[in-house]
């Protein structure tokens, strides 16, 4: 269940501002690492090599690709934020994506969702940009902080 439900445009942008979450916890298994490997055709050693990352990476195990943390978002925004009263709504990009820290095989992750934005994109679309910060348990700094931008066309 969503921490916050809006329903429509005035609702969204009354969140502008205010932190939403945590999320729940979910785990970065090394077969959830290797599944995303496979998948993006990344296999680069430091991801999948579990004896190798212990002998010779700086963080002494396997760590998740930049690109599985990002990815995992959209998991995390469905735990975040609902929105209502909308026909359709899109991914339209992202402004700025950083991972500070690693996020190692078997650590767990959550996420916390800002509203950074809510403009009139024209055609009776909205543009929503909303920060989020993956964190890692036990870790001080983020794993990722990346700002989504999504578009919303609201309903009739």
């Amino acid at each position: 269940m969503a921490h916050v439900t809006t329903n429509g445009i005035e609702e969204l942008r009354e969140l502008i501002g205010q932190e939403i979450g945590p999320s729940e916890w979910r785990e970065v298994s090394q077969e959830l690492i290797n599944t995303f490997a496979e998948v993006s055709g990344d296999d680069q050693w430091i991801h999948v090599d579990v004896e190798r990352a212990k002998n010779e990476s700086p963080f002494g195990t396997t760590v998740a690709h930049g690109n599985l943390t990002l990815s995992m978002i959209d998991g995390f925004r469905k735990d975040l934020i609902r929105s209502e009263g909308f026909a359709l709504g899109v991914n339209y990009g992202w402004n700025k994506i950083r991972f500070p820290a690693p996020v190692p095989s078997g650590s767990r992750v959550r996420a916390r969702a800002e509203v950074v934005s809510v403009d009139d994109a024209g055609g009776g679309w909205f543009q929503i940009a909303t920060r989020f910060t993956v964190e890692v348990e036990g870790n001080e700094k983020p794993a990722c902080v990346a700002e989504s931008v999504g578009r919303a066309l609201p309903a009739g």
